[in-house]
């Protein structure tokens, strides 16, 4: 804004020197103006762009815990389910123990009725037997 004052015997006129004194007051207050509110909208970007990097920073430490512990989920069910195959594999063996101990107790206790029911058997032909003999003595009698 270059500006050519009048002359006179006195110099410059004021009035144009004046009005381009107010003219470039008013220049100058609006650039400092601008100058301000772009000072301010710079620092409300700041204020806002540290809070999202907080944001971020809490958001990135929340997906770490979060990854760990999911990790540490993981950790703990494969171990649980170690223990519990463990555990019923012991407990398949016991059932199974169990199971071959009765079936031998059975196998035993089916043994010893044979024995018995051989026994048994004897007996009563041999008790048969004897009664026979005594009613064959007894025809002898009559």
């Amino acid at each position: 804004m270059v500006n050519k004052f009048s002359t006179s015997i006195q110099g410059y006129s004021k009035e144009e020197v004046n009005d381009f004194v107010k003219e470039v007051t008013k220049e100058y207050e609006s650039m400092l103006n601008k100058l301000k509110y772009s000072c301010n909208v710079i620092e409300s970007l700041k204020k806002e762009l540290d809070h999202y990097k907080s944001v971020e920073s809490s958001l990135n430490r929340a997906i770490l815990v979060a990854e760990e512990s999911t990790s540490n989920i993981k950790k703990v069910a494969f171990d649980e389910s170690k223990v519990i195959v463990e555990d019923a594999k012991r407990n398949a063996t016991k059932v199974i123990n169990n199971a071959l101990a009765k079936a031998e107790k059975i196998e035993a206790e089916a043994e010893s009725l044979r024995r018995k029911v051989v026994v048994y058997k004897r007996r009563f032909r041999a008790l048969v037997e004897d009664q026979l003999d005594e009613i064959d003595k007894f025809d002898e009698y009559i």
